[in-house]
């Protein structure tokens, strides 16, 4: 059974940073691809960041680029999301996924396994 548990959410203030992590488990995570995606209160599910199976590449979201460091841990079988400079509107649901048959996945239908997410809230 996948299970992929996040956590390192909370309520901060604007300007602060924040590092989400995500642990998986029940999967060979070596042979997947890593994602985060958010989505706030009556809004769809968003890509944010996702990084290669092998840790080589990533990518990220053009409207969020330059705020976010994401990274993994095989050893720990655990992806990373730092935000920095948080703003009231990066409020949402931050979900962590896993995709095994794409090399950079940014769409939503491209992940098999999500986390139950972690609530990020930005206080003004």
């Amino acid at each position: 059974q996948v299970q992929l548990v996040e956590s390192g959410g909370g309520l901060v203030q604007a300007g602060d940073s924040l590092r989400l992590s995500c642990v998986a488990s029940g999967l060979t995570f070596t042979r997947y691809a890593m994602g985060w995606f958010r989505q706030a209160p009556g809004k769809e599910r968003e890509f944010v960041a996702t990084i290669k199976w092998n840790g080589e590449s990533v990518y990220y979201a053009g409207f969020m680029k330059g705020r976010l460091t994401i990274s993994r841990d095989d050893v720990k079988n655990a992806v990373y999301l730092r935000i920095d400079t948080l703003k009231p509107e990066d409020t949402a649901v931050y979900y962590c996924a896993a995709a095994r048959d794409y090399t950079l996945p940014t769409r939503v239908y491209e992940y098999e396994h999500w986390g139950q997410g972690t609530q990020v809230t930005v206080s003004s």
